[in-house]
């Protein structure tokens, strides 16, 4: 009898361990069973622009100190404006401004006025170095004027391209309005010309 029991104990281990076989084998199956696939890479060069805008000398020299401005005298020399980089621009300004001001700054409406022109081709120039001319063969058009002073966004300019060029003159002048408290004084003018990226798209 006792022979009996001993061999139905084992039965039920060897059972025993039979069905925890069983579980670990239907366990190891759903954690092999899954199928997987990947694509091809897709490759994608992201490269940075970059922005430069130039100034360049044309004819007679800048800068320039000239002396002797009376009411109705004005002061013109060119320039090429050139967007040297490799993406468009959104705008171009042109800022002024001045070590010491005085009333040919400070008086907007009477004070020194500028005006930036553009030619669809290099200007002509004549005169001399004191009295400089220029002429436009192709088609000239204002770009922005106002006080000497000041910030002008220009309009519509060929350099917000890249690559493209602006074939300008800046001219300053003293208004006619002028009067005797504008006497005497003087102003050095700084321009600077700043290109601005164009806005962000979706690509």
């Amino acid at each position: 009898m006792s022979t009996t029991t001993k061999s139905a104990t084992a039965r039920k281990v060897v059972g025993s361990l039979g069905v925890i076989g069983a579980a670990a084998a239907v366990a190891g199956m759903g954690t092999f069973g899954s199928f997987t696939d990947s694509s091809t890479p897709v490759a994608t060069t992201i490269q940075s622009g970059t922005l430069n805008i130039d100034v360049a000398q044309q004819g007679f020299a800048v800068p320039v100190t000239t002396a002797g401005f009376v009411p109705g005298d004005s002061l013109t020399r060119a320039v090429n404006l050139v967007n040297s980089g490799n993406v468009a621009l959104g705008s171009v300004t042109l800022n002024t401004t001045v070590s010491a001001p005085s009333i040919l700054t400070t008086d907007t409406t009477n004070g020194l006025q500028l005006a930036v022109k553009s030619c669809t081709v290099p200007w002509t120039q004549g005169g001399t170095a004191t009295a400089a001319t220029y002429a436009c063969s192709g088609t000239e058009r204002v770009l922005g004027s106002g006080p000497a002073v000041s910030n002008i966004t220009l309009n519509n300019p060929a350099s917000l391209a890249a690559g493209a060029t602006d074939y300008l003159t800046f001219a300053v002048s003293l208004p006619t309005t002028a009067g005797n408290t504008f006497q005497g004084q003087s102003a050095a003018l700084s321009l600077v010309f700043t290109g601005t990226q164009r806005t962000g798209t979706a690509r």
